[in-house]
């Protein structure tokens, strides 16, 4: 498994306690948090993989006094870790020392205009939140993640979350109009629009969507809201194959245009593990599939007659040979449950030993030939392997995750972590594919970065953050291999 970065060079206690009495008397004393127990739960990662380290947690209200507290630090030299729901995949939010600064006070939603179709929200703002608002305005946010009820705005701009809804909607950097940013010397950055159309120059938010907070703390964004569905359509689909999945994917992309919103694939193993270990579950066909698929139709008309559709786009698939069975939800309940068993497939997961995981990204056509030879290729590496890949076939990310197998040491598995990082990574490079689709970097893979990132883009980024954060003192280790700031 990754190792854990070497800690930040100790600060000078004295330094440390004039800088954390001046953040205290800012904030109030309550909102600097230093007692052990209370610091725990935000020094490691849902994993486990890593266990940080801090002297101190700042809990800024709003965005100027996060910019006081980044300019202290700046001033002192000490080290800023932004961290949101805390609920990333990469350990990009865990502190190897430097003050850790916490954006879950800054959860406001400073703005919705069910017109201009934006809202303007704080980074600490849970995904549920805002969407629980645009709700209210008759509006959707589309973004929709198993971890929206604690992850934050700021992190999913961070990390440039995708979900399940990237084939219609895109990812974060997707749906954001503007940003509102600290900078590393403590500056407010304002650029936070809502407009569609700015051709002023450099588009200077993109440098801080996916950055993982080492060039600035994001503190609120204006972001695209879309009319809320009056017609859906979800359907639980049975296939023997991804080439199969991939042939329907088509046939629905032309059936349905941009009605059709999600499209995720599960192997038969995946559903095995969440039937087995989520209370309440079913399976939703008759007879056992090698493969499955979740596809929804959504669409703001509410006399679009989208069941019909879909079933009569199955059908054909049927005598076309691309699949074997389905089950057609009968009512919001009913949808509800196919979505808890795509879900759940992760945690699920965790009940079957450790797991070796890759958030990978190919061209979507290269999708199904991608999953069957880096299967194999797994398999014929370790015996009694057992592959679970799954996700968002529709736009070319997939989980690539390994389950130990049966019986073997969990410790023994992880071990092989770098040996099966470098079988399906370079596989996915020769695939014209990403080793990180929607999780980021982080920890876990800047060194992949290093190996896989064209050298003049690595030199690109190296020199934009030494040109932004000249110091080092953002979010340090993360992304970019120590000495490459």
């Amino acid at each position: 498994m990754p190792a854990a970065p070497d800690p930040l060079p100790p600060v000078d206690p004295a330094v440390m306690d004039a800088l954390t009495a001046r953040i205290a008397a800012r904030l109030g004393a309550r909102h600097l948090v230093t007692d052990a127990a209370d610091l725990a739960p935000h020094l490691v990662e849902r994993r486990g993989l890593f266990q940080g380290a801090t002297p101190a947690l700042a809990l800024p209200g709003d965005a100027q006094e996060v910019a006081f507290v980044v300019a202290a630090c700046a001033e002192a030299g000490v080290a800023v870790v932004p961290q949101g729901g805390n609920t990333g995949l990469v350990g990009g939010q865990v502190p190897f020392g430097g003050l850790l600064l916490s954006l879950r006070r800054l959860n406001r939603i400073r703005a919705l205009d069910p017109v201009d179709m934006t809202a303007t929200v704080e980074a600490g703002c849970t995904l549920a939140a805002l969407q629980e608002a645009a709700e209210a305005a008759g509006c959707i946010f589309p973004l929709s993640i198993a971890s929206e009820g604690s992850a934050q705005v700021g992190g999913a701009l961070s990390t440039n979350a995708g979900g399940t809804a990237v084939l219609r909607y895109g990812n974060m950097r997707d749906l954001t109009l503007g940003l509102e940013v600290v900078l590393p010397d403590g500056r407010l950055l304002d650029v936070l629009s809502r407009l569609r159309k700015d051709n002023t120059g450099y588009d200077l938010k993109d440098l801080f969507i996916g950055a993982e907070g080492t060039l600035g703390i994001i503190t609120a964004a204006v972001v695209k809201l879309y009319p809320a569905p009056r017609a859906r359509a979800t359907a639980f689909i049975g296939l023997a194959d991804p080439h199969r999945a991939l042939a329907l994917l088509r046939r629905l992309r032309a059936g349905a245009g941009d009605a059709l919103t999600s499209f995720e694939i599960l192997p038969r193993f995946g559903l095995d593990l969440v039937l087995r270990h989520l209370h309440g579950t079913r399976d939703p066909l008759a007879a056992p599939h090698a493969w499955y698929v979740l596809a929804e139709l959504s669409s703001p008309r509410a006399n679009d007659d989208l069941p019909a559709l879909i079933l009569a786009l199955l059908a054909d698939a049927a005598e076309a040979g691309e699949v074997e069975d389905a089950a057609l939800a009968a009512s919001q309940a009913q949808a509800a449950a196919f979505w808890a068993l795509r879900e759940a497939l992760s945690d699920a997961q965790k009940a079957e030993g450790a797991s070796i995981k890759h958030d990978i990204s190919v061209p979507v056509a290269r999708m199904a030939d991608f999953m069957l030879e880096a299967g194999a290729a797994c398999m014929a590496r370790l015996a009694g392997l057992r592959v679970c890949a799954f996700g968002h076939m529709g736009d070319g990310n997939i989980h690539f995750n390994l389950s130990q197998p049966v019986g073997m040491d969990p410790a023994a598995f992880l071990d092989l972590w770098e040996a099966f990082n470098r079988l399906v990574h370079d596989l996915v490079a020769t695939y014209g594919g990403s080793i990180s689709a929607e999780h980021g970097i982080g920890l876990v893979k800047r060194e992949e970065l290093r190996r896989y990132k064209d050298p003049v883009a690595l030199e690109l980024m190296q020199r934009l953050k030494a040109c932004i954060d000249p110091s080092g003192l953002m979010n340090p280790g993360k992304i970019l291999v120590p000495g490459n700031r």
